[in-house]
């Protein structure tokens, strides 16, 4: 049975290193998406999106791997992008107010249909309420700058700053949703050792 790695073929979008900063180009990719907003550490909202994402995810992963496709791959890390209608007064001391888009990238053959088919088989398996929020769409980042951020996800603070000082000292401009790519499972993982691709779309002079 042939398996793809989704990780292996968007390695460049995968595998930043601490404390390095590096430029890439992120194109429109598609994802299993829920919509949503309010305090991630709080709202109910967002865990429910989180459960959904998952148990859709994975019940596409065994569709295809028993359906005619017959092709095999890992489920890939969950994402999530974060926003405020002002981003300039984007705080992590009101993360009661923010928006964001919950996600799972998947491979360029999942079609609608077969998310249909995913979303109604994990609904009579178990009650899932934002399955009906869940969707495939496309979304790129486009130009952007990353990094790899181990530790606490309440202690990212520093680690954004270095990025967005570094997108300033190449000339740029933030531009877009800030993205954080979750590698490490936090039901699982000491806070300090949780790994997390930190990355903000930006804007360069030509």
């Amino acid at each position: 049975m042939q398996k793809i790695d989704l990780k292996k073929k968007f390695a460049s979008f995968y595998s930043p290193k601490k404390g390095k900063f590096e430029i890439v180009n992120v194109p429109e990719l598609p994802y299993l998406i829920i919509y949503g907003e309010g305090d991630p550490n709080q709202a109910e909202e967002y865990k429910q999106a989180v459960e959904a994402l998952y148990s859709v995810a994975y019940t596409l992963k065994f569709m295809v791997k028993k359906g005619p496709l017959a092709l095999d791959y890992g489920v890939m890390p969950l994402e999530g992008q974060w926003w405020v209608h002002d981003m300039s007064t984007f705080s992590a001391d009101h993360k009661d107010q923010w928006k964001w888009a919950m996600m799972i990238l998947q491979p360029e053959f999942i079609t609608t249909e077969m998310v249909e088919m995913a979303i109604s088989a994990a609904g009579k398996k178990k009650d899932l309420p934002a399955l009906d929020k869940l969707h495939l769409g496309f979304i790129g980042d486009g130009l952007a700058a990353q990094t790899l951020y181990i530790g606490p996800y309440a202690e990212e603070g520093p680690t954004i700053q270095a990025l967005h000082r570094f997108i300033f000292d190449q000339g740029g401009q933030l531009h877009g949703r800030h993205r954080e790519i979750y590698l490490g499972d936090p039901r699982r993982t000491a806070p300090e050792k949780l790994r997390t691709i930190i990355r903000q779309p930006m804007l360069k002079p030509d």
